[in-house]
């Protein structure tokens, strides 16, 4: 069977023709990247360095989503913020090219930061404080609020319609996920939070070191929400070695802000929907054939196995109560 997704399109002939139509050259170096979502390309430009086109998955995010994500880069860089902002061409940063919008960006390298390290932590908690300084200017008007509960639920329906998960999990991925709903109705309550512009997916993989600049790459998901959903991902280890990396990286925040110490309680939910939306994410992109390509396991016994394990353990974190920092 042909696959008729719009990404099957985007042969190397139309990613060349779409950047030169923004009046580069290109020398017909195209490299893809590490990127499932959108389609991402390193591309060779005669007598300059390479650009990076961002491809965006058709039909996802609406041009003014998009030109938000854009502004926000702007934004920050403005404030001298390290972040990779898009490139504009006569004003413009958001081009189209029947049926995608795409952005181009400058090339950067670099390494993943030691998270281990102090230093780093410390010195991306200042750079957090500032980007949530600059995100609590004002708000998004066309892109997701973080929801809590509402999330989940979507979430659940989204894996239960695509007919990729056993049938003999069914009974116990809607009891887990109908107790971590209702934990995340008690803990999150959306109206009672105080959001602002973030990143939204601030994990490790989104970070780039380079010539000792800290660099927060790939707003693709950025999001208003609480200040915490730019923090948790940052944590790993046992407990203790969370409360410790935490107490680093809110001596950097509090250089430029308050550190938000009452969103503790959020951390768990907030780790529970991403576990969920995770795997509602995989489910929701089947249709894609790089998808059944690079996780071929999804339909699985064992994916779903460890999936409802995990569900499980999120449900005993946020019935254990939330990370607690010691009071000075």
């Amino acid at each position: 069977m042909i696959s008729t997704h719009p990404y099957t399109q985007l042969t190397p002939e139309c990613v060349m023709d779409a950047i030169e139509a923004q009046g580069f050259i290109c020398d017909a170096r195209i490299f893809p990247l590490n990127s499932y979502e959108n389609r991402v390309y390193q591309v060779g430009i005669e007598d300059q360095q390479p650009l990076i086109a961002k491809f965006y998955r058709p039909g996802r995010w609406s041009r003014e989503a998009i030109q938000e994500e854009h502004d926000f880069l702007l934004e920050l860089q403005a404030e001298d913020l390290p972040v990779v902002a898009p490139i504009a061409v006569n004003d413009q940063t958001l081009f189209f090219s029947d049926p995608f919008f795409f952005a181009l960006f400058p090339r950067r390298g670099g390494q993943a930061p030691e998270l281990s390290s102090d230093d780093d932590l410390e010195l991306l908690g200042r750079w957090l404080g500032r980007l949530h300084q600059v995100g609590a200017n004002s708000a998004f008007k066309h892109r997701p609020q973080i929801q809590g509960a509402a999330d989940m639920a979507l979430a659940c329906e989204q894996v239960l319609r695509s007919g990729l998960m056993p049938v003999d999990y069914h009974a116990s991925y809607e009891s887990l996920a109908t107790a971590l709903t209702d934990w995340a109705g008690k803990l999150y309550r959306p109206d009672e939070i105080q959001t602002l512009r973030l990143h939204g997916d601030l994990h490790p993989g989104n970070l780039l070191l380079r010539d000792e600049t800290l660099y927060m790459v790939d707003f693709d998901d950025c999001v208003q929400g609480p200040a915490m959903q730019d923090i948790w991902m940052l944590l790993s280890g046992s407990e203790q070695e969370q409360r410790q990396q935490l107490l680093v990286i809110k001596e950097g925040y509090e250089m430029f802000r308050p550190f938000p110490q009452h969103e503790l309680a959020l951390m768990e939910v907030l780790r529970s929907l991403r576990v969920m939306k995770y795997a509602a994410w995989l489910c929701s992109r089947w249709d894609d054939p790089a998808f059944p390509a690079a996780f071929p396991w999804l339909d699985s016994h064992r994916f779903w196995s460890e999936h409802i394990i995990l569900l499980r353990e999120q449900l005993a974190a946020l019935q254990e109560g939330p990370l607690v920092l010691p009071r000075f």
